[in-house]
């Protein structure tokens, strides 16, 4: 069930509550906050990390916990078998961190909340569990092979293969971890075409990967020769000094290895105590994460079309993200309240979602920056349009059309003025539909129905309502 409105708020005071607790290193109220805002909202990986990350650093990274945590877990652990034998995957999430709360190092524990997230179905939150499990044993045969499944399914193959190679390694007979691995390979190739950033996934190869296929990678013969190995060695010499990691994570970034930018900005967040800045960059890597497996997934599903399972998983990817994208967006909003940009794109995900009372009051307010204006009035009309507010919504179609330049922005003026049009149609108010669709005719004839729709209005038929 999901959670309700009033439970995302709470979960959201709860959490920057514990942003405050930690600035003061107030890490027992912080962890009873962050802990409250995962119960809340199970499926939410910022509250998760930043409940994890505290833990480890409450502990000072101790690697073992609380004193005595091993009698201290008997409790916890006891739950966990009980609720397992009935398939409670509630009981068992929770039972789970609740002894992490005493020893957050431990693999199994990590593994059973993987587990029991995973059962409900979120991804997210359970491949971050899986990987906190396997950090602290890589050797876990069973948990390798349940992350794989789930890196699998997010199309991230590479990180996928490497489960399987330390499955193989610690099983060298394995039939099934061969098979994996060379079935991921595969699939691999699209993952090394270079997508993040590009417009289309077509004919794409990233910088980084011709570099790799030609062989001028090259390496690195001492200090001053990598950047990369300069800042390992760095990280190596201060393994507590955050700003190494980030910097080794903007390298990766703009290398295109978001995997491996992801992985230092964990351990960053880590080292950091739960840092906003350097959580914020993690949040944009995952977004950037997100957004190429679902390019890829579309992908395979344009080119396998007769696998129904291949679009299933596409559509599912581009909700995961849009879900993500709200969290993250919806977080930044709060926190910085005078940034237009962050509530218009927040406004953007609602309306993917058809939250339209969520997305108004977002646009009302990002119109307010001149840079935003025409573009906000635009969506702000669109949801009016779609929440049966006609009249309103033509006044703010009407207020952009002196905004909007066609020789700026093409695509969106096109639209505007045929949406325009579709609402005037409704209004029944046919002269001022004619003469938007003929703005659109003047600059493309073939714009999707509307020289259909204009004929339909001079020979005195009416034309389809407006539609999303």
């Amino acid at each position: 069930m999901p959670p309700t409105p009033q439970q995302i708020k709470i979960a959201a005071d709860c959490w920057r509550k514990g942003n405050e607790a930690v600035t003061k290193e107030n890490w027992d109220f912080a962890i009873s906050m962050y802990g409250t805002s995962a119960k809340l909202v199970p499926d939410n990986l910022t509250y998760r990390q930043s409940l994890r990350f505290t833990e480890y650093k409450k502990y000072d990274n101790n690697m073992k916990g609380a004193a005595m945590a091993g009698m201290k877990l008997m409790g916890p652990k006891g739950k966990i078998k009980k609720c397992r034998m009935g398939k409670d995957w509630k009981g068992i999430a929770e039972a789970a961190e609740e002894g992490l709360v005493i020893n957050p190092f431990d693999p199994q524990l990590n593994a059973d909340l993987g587990e029991a997230l995973a059962a409900f179905g979120y991804q997210e939150v359970a491949k971050f569990a899986y990987e906190q499990s396997l950090k602290f044993d890589p050797t876990n045969i069973d948990v390798n092979k349940k992350l794989a499944a789930i890196y699998e399914e997010r199309c991230e193959y590479n990180e996928a293969v490497k489960c399987w190679k330390q499955v193989l390694k610690l099983e060298p007979t394995s039939g099934e971890a061969r098979s994996k691995i060379t079935a991921l390979d595969a699939k691999s190739v699209m993952d090394r075409g270079g997508y993040e950033g590009a417009a289309s996934t077509r004919n794409v190869m990233a910088a980084h990967e011709v570099a790799r296929r030609q062989g001028t990678k090259g390496t690195a013969d001492g200090p001053g020769m990598s950047v990369e190995a300069d800042l390992q060695r760095a990280i190596r010499k201060e393994s507590a000094n955050k700003d190494n990691y980030t910097k080794l994570a903007d390298h990766y970034k703009r290398e295109g290895k978001l995997e491996e930018a992801e992985e230092q900005l964990q351990k960053a967040l880590e080292v950091s105590g739960n840092d906003v800045n350097i959580r914020e960059m993690l949040e944009d890597v995952q977004l950037d994460l997100m957004q190429k497996a679902l390019s890829i997934a579309k992908e395979l599903a344009r080119n396998q079309a007769e696998d129904p399972e291949l679009k299933k998983r596409a559509a599912e990817l581009a909700n995961e993200l849009t879900k993500r994208k709200m969290e993250v967006f919806a977080g930044r909003v709060e926190r910085y309240p005078n940034d237009m940009r962050i509530k218009f794109e927040l406004g953007v995900e609602y309306m993917t979602v058809r939250k339209w009372q969520l997305a108004i009051p977002l646009f009302q307010q990002a119109r307010s920056d001149p840079r935003l204006k025409g573009e906000s009035l635009i969506r702000l009309g669109k949801c009016f349009g779609y929440d049966g507010k006609g009249q309103l919504a033509i006044r703010q179609f009407e207020a952009a059309m002196p905004e909007i330049k066609f020789e700026d922005k093409p695509d969106i003026y096109k639209d505007m003025y045929f949406t325009a049009g579709k609402l005037y149609e409704e209004l029944k108010n046919p002269k001022a539909a004619e003469d938007a669709y003929q703005k659109v005719l003047e600059v493309d004839y073939t714009y999707r129905d509307t020289i259909d729709r204009l004929n339909k209005l001079q020979g005195g038929t009416d034309a389809p309502p407006m539609e999303e």
